[in-house]
């Protein structure tokens, strides 16, 4: 297992450094830069002088050769100086920490409330498979698999509005400051993010218990007059998460991205939103940094999916 871990974590190196690569070299060829909104008199902006737009320029790092830009770039992260936004002059790294655990909530309570909607029905399902119940969870699930998170997001919204008066907090609020306020504010977020993700764990939860239920060890576990329940609990639930945690994980890491229409749809300040200022408003090192971050989270948690993959399957080692 040791091994295995050593040998995962040296693929992990070469696997950023071309991350690091592939997005210094994206946003080179992408057209816009700050510098050009500014030179612009259309947008009703100044226009920089020559020597101006040099200093501009050299603030940026972008009078230097393209080599040189990437490393001291990649030097700079790897010292923890992310930089600051072109426009605000605020460091990167505080918006990351003053926005990135909105997030980061909202993911993993959409990932908890598709776990907790989704594995259920799956294995129901497939315990009273081509049964009325079957048949109702199966449309149910195509239904919540084909609706946008956004649209779904947009009704939970008018619903709560409507119903409840209920109205988003109007700045970032995070759980340690006030439960309450910021549970109202990420609640309806990872519920509209987990239905959807529900439905597609119902169906793989599903059909990985079909898989297991006709195992000659289930088959003898029932033979010896073994409750159903408990061969569910005991010998198929176990075996049937592991492609459930491998779309969680690969869940997760997008939905750390920043859902951005869910995001938008509820007046979250999250990941998502700043990402989509960053590219409004071409705040290049703002989206290189960004982007780097979901890189890494990518990443670092298919690592940990592949070695919870040992501790949920016994049948699974490492040497």
């Amino acid at each position: 297992m040791s091994r295995y871990i050593l040998r995962r974590l040296l693929i992990a190196v070469p696997t950023l450094f071309g991350i690091t690569l592939l997005i210094f070299l994206a946003m080179r060829v992408l057209p816009g830069d700050p510098l050009a909104v500014i030179m612009s008199e259309s947008t009703g902006a100044f226009v920089l002088s020559d020597a101006e737009l040099a200093a501009a320029r050299a603030s940026l790092g972008l009078d230097k050769p393209l080599h040189r830009q990437y490393l001291d770039w990649v030097g700079e992260i790897l010292t923890g100086n992310l930089g600051s936004s072109f426009w605000t002059k605020e460091p990167i790294s505080a918006l990351i920490l003053r926005r990135g655990p909105i997030t980061a909530q909202i993911a993993l309570m959409a990932v908890i409330f598709s776990w907790l909607i989704g594995v259920p029905i799956g294995l129901l399902s497939a315990m009273w498979r081509n049964s009325t119940v079957d048949y109702i969870s199966r449309v149910v699930m195509t239904v919540f698999i084909a609706v946008p998170s956004f649209w779904l997001g947009l009704l939970l919204v008018l619903f709560t509005v409507l119903v409840f008066t209920w109205r988003p907090p109007l700045t970032i609020v995070q759980f340690w400051e006030d439960p309450w306020r910021n549970l109202s504010m990420t609640s309806l977020p990872a519920l509209a993010l987990g239905l959807g993700l529900a439905a597609g764990q119902a169906r793989f939860a599903r059909s990985a218990a079909l898989e297991v239920l006709y195992e000659d060890y289930v088959r003898t576990a029932r033979a010896k007059g073994l409750d159903q329940k408990l061969i569910m609990w005991r010998h198929v639930l176990k075996n049937a998460l592991l492609p459930v945690i491998t779309t969680s994980g690969l869940a997760l890491a997008g939905l750390l991205g920043g859902a951005v229409s869910v995001e938008r749809a509820f007046g979250v300040p999250g990941l998502g939103t700043l990402l989509v200022q960053a590219l409004n408003d071409r705040d290049w090192m703002m989206i290189q940094n960004l982007v780097l971050l979901y890189g890494v989270i990518f990443v670092v948690i298919n690592l940990v999916v592949d070695l919870s993959y040992a501790w949920i399957d016994p049948r699974i080692r490492y040497e």
